[in-house]
């Protein structure tokens, strides 16, 4: 029986010295992915970028639509493009996030040992960088000495896998499935186009297929710092009309501490005649 084969399938909208640091966290792994993949979002840069960390990188382009990057779309392209190259495990990270170096054979290894009849969906940690004078200055040894763990998250031990009781906590920041079950899903809803949503509604899908989220301890990864608005204001438009397709899909509404605060602000307000947000006029 032959090794299963891995893809790595980023996306990328700018962001590209953290595409950089990206491609130097996948040199250093203990087995290195067999298939990188980038999808780049209305922005031609990312491809060479890529090419110039990993000559051998399959690069696409999804076009944005309108204002908003379509995130579903593209992580449903760069899934598609692993698996007609063969993949057969799929590990999906962002492009803020750096590897740490066991983490494509940790995901590889829970996935392709796990015995289940329904999909599983892995989760490896997420741990936060500071803010540095360049992101050049992440690739380098000791990230997990310098990163600190989300504090709504799981933290299992190297050698641990946890099921998780709330799929409503499963994020696309990092994560990985077989391809079988990617398409046993369905990948994600392509009705998101923008910020928002579309990584609950995946969760969503998970419950639904009477799957399995593990969290996998063993597969970290380190976000590099960027400037962030809490709540992100730049995307109110694409969370509102997503917060009104997902409560269609599922009967209630995600993000629901970032609606508030937009409704605190006047930027929005629940229309209880139709039980659906809309933008403040």
């Amino acid at each position: 029986m032959r090794p299963a084969k891995t893809a790595v399938v980023t996306i990328a909208h700018g962001r590209h010295e953290h595409l950089r640091g990206q491609a130097w966290g996948l040199r250093q792994q203990t087995r290195p992915a067999d298939l990188y993949v980038v999808v780049a979002m209305g922005d031609p840069e990312v491809a060479a970028v890529a090419r110039e960390q990993h000559p051998e990188v399959v690069a696409l382009e999804v076009a944005p639509v309108g204002s908003d990057l379509p995130l579903a779309e593209a992580r449903n392209a760069g899934a598609g493009a692993a698996i007609r190259a063969g993949a057969d495990v799929l590990v999906f990270l962002d492009v803020d996030c750096i590897p740490d170096t066991t983490t494509v054979a940790r995901y590889a290894d829970v996935l392709t040992t796990a015995v289940s009849r329904r999909p599983v969906v892995a989760c490896g940690e997420v741990s936060y960088l500071p803010p540095v004078g360049h992101p050049a200055e992440y690739r380098a040894p000791g990230l997990a000495d310098r990163a600190r763990p989300h504090p709504a998250r799981p933290v299992p031990r190297p050698v641990a896998v946890l099921v998780a009781e709330d799929t409503r906590l499963f994020w696309s920041l990092s994560f990985a499935v077989t391809a079988d079950d990617w398409l046993a899903l369905g990948g994600f809803d392509e009705a998101y186009v923008g910020y928002g949503a579309e990584d609950t509604d995946f969760g969503q899908r998970l419950t639904a297929a009477n799957g399995e989220l593990l969290w996998v301890g063993g597969a970290a990864a380190y976000h590099q710092h960027h400037p962030t608005d809490v709540p992100p204001v730049h995307h109110l438009r694409a969370i509102v009309r997503n917060a009104n397709i997902f409560h269609d899909r599922w009967g209630w509404f995600p993000m629901e501490a970032w609606l508030a605060e937009f409704a605190t602000r006047g930027l929005a307000e629940l229309d209880h005649a139709t039980g659906r947000w809309r933008v403040s006029p």
